[in-house]
């Protein structure tokens, strides 16, 4: 049995949850600070926890579940899970309903606000349908990056229950940081996409093109959080840090070129990691001063 359950969080790769995690909670700090003081109750934290994990382990499930066939024909992914059998399809497909009942049931932790709860439908159906997307879109990376980008506005929602501009912004930051990185990671599939008749921007525009529109995404993210620092507002913490991020980013660009992609996972794993914690630090440590 745990074994199975080590094998369920590689598969889900249960640490990438540091991708979003953070963006949830700088959303809902923004959102519990207010002139009165800090809002929010212990379980609405909790809540925003359990929706968190239980969301994206329901996503990437079922994003195994859908695309095994494809994993087992690409030499990069054939090692995966449900390919190498050791996970079925089966247990795959529990875990995923398991994980998505988990996110429902946890919205109830934010009564007597339904919002959550009302919109836990809508939101489920957009995570799992976005391993159908790379099907008939090469939009399919800003479909990923919506995914990611409704936690920080979901948490304002579950701690306010209304939405404004400040968490929007947020959102937008997200979609356009997400929406860069996973092009950057899907030029090592170009030709395996091209070749089966996958969707995908680095399929469509090349390598080249595809780095190129990432980095226009993340020039665009700077953007985006700017304008949150302005509409919040924030303090020079904050800009501070978001200049780090800028140059952080531009590393990514430098390392990863079109006739080298050796280090696509350092960009991908190490660098999005620095840059999703180090904003959650620099934003609370603004919030905070």
């Amino acid at each position: 049995m745990l074994g199975r359950i080590d094998d369920l969080l590689g598969m889900i790769k249960f640490s990438h949850t540091l991708f979003a995690l953070p963006f949830a909670l700088l959303g809902a700090a923004l959102a519990a600070k207010g002139p009165e003081g800090w809002r929010g109750r212990w379980q609405d934290w909790v809540g925003i926890l359990l929706c968190m994990a239980t969301a994206r382990s329901a996503a990437m499930a079922f994003n195994r579940l859908v695309d095994w066939r494809i994993d087992a024909i690409n030499p990069r992914t054939a090692t995966r899970h449900i390919p190498s059998g050791r996970l079925s399809t089966a247990t795959v497909a529990a875990f995923t309903v398991v994980s998505s009942v988990g996110f429902v049931a946890a919205t109830l932790l934010f009564l007597p606000n339904r919002w959550p709860l009302i919109l836990s439908g809508p939101v489920l159906l957009w995570l799992l349908g976005y391993s159908y997307a790379k099907r008939f879109t090469s939009l399919a990376h800003f479909w990923l990056g919506f995914a990611l980008a409704m936690a920080p506005m979901a948490a304002w929602i579950a701690l306010r229950g209304d939405l404004a501009w400040p968490p929007a912004l947020l959102g937008l930051a997200v979609l356009l940081w997400v929406s860069g990185f996973d092009i950057i990671y899907a030029c090592q599939d170009a030709d395996f996409d091209r070749a089966q008749g996958l969707h995908s921007v680095p399929s469509r525009l090349g390598v080249r093109g595809a780095l190129r529109l990432a980095a226009g995404c993340h020039a665009a993210m700077v953007a985006a959080l700017v304008g949150l620092g302005l509409a919040y507002p924030m303090g020079p913490i904050f800009f501070v840090g978001v200049g780090v991020v800028a140059l952080l980013l531009i590393y990514e660009h430098a390392i990863v070129r079109a006739d080298d992609l050796t280090r696509v996972n350092v960009a991908f794993f190490q660098v999005n990691v620095g840059i999703s914690l180090g904003l959650l630090a620099i934003g609370l440590a603004d919030l905070l001063a």
